[in-house]
């Protein structure tokens, strides 16, 4: 699937091992928050399935300078796991564009004298 598909989708995060510079920086554009793991861990050594409710915590303060940024996955019995993650907005730019909800609507505001 295309990045414009998983915005498409409503996927607002993609939690991964490590990103390509053009796949994540693909996924900024598009207004989607690419994060990951620590060294060390991947969603098999956290015991993640993929059907978890994800929640995220402390993005701002990642786009501020931070760095990195909390996660709970919540299981569909109740059970929580929280691990930190690296936000992967890596330049000032891309922060702009992310807090725009990526370069299309950034591009358009910008020209309506909105931002």
């Amino acid at each position: 699937m295309g990045r414009k598909g998983v915005k498409l989708l409503g996927v607002r995060v993609v939690i991964a091992e490590s990103f390509e510079r053009i796949h994540r920086t693909n996924l900024v554009g598009m207004g989607v928050l690419p994060l990951q793991y620590q060294p060390g861990e991947n969603a098999a050594s956290l015991k993640l399935t993929g059907k978890e409710l994800f929640h995220v915590n402390g993005v701002r303060r990642a786009l501020a300078g931070v760095g990195c940024a909390n996660v709970t996955a919540v299981a569909a019995d109740g059970s929580e796991k929280k691990f930190d993650v690296l936000v992967r907005v890596d330049t000032p730019q891309e922060a702009e564009y992310f807090r725009h909800g990526g370069i299309l609507p950034y591009v358009l505001r910008q020209l309506a004298g909105g931002a």
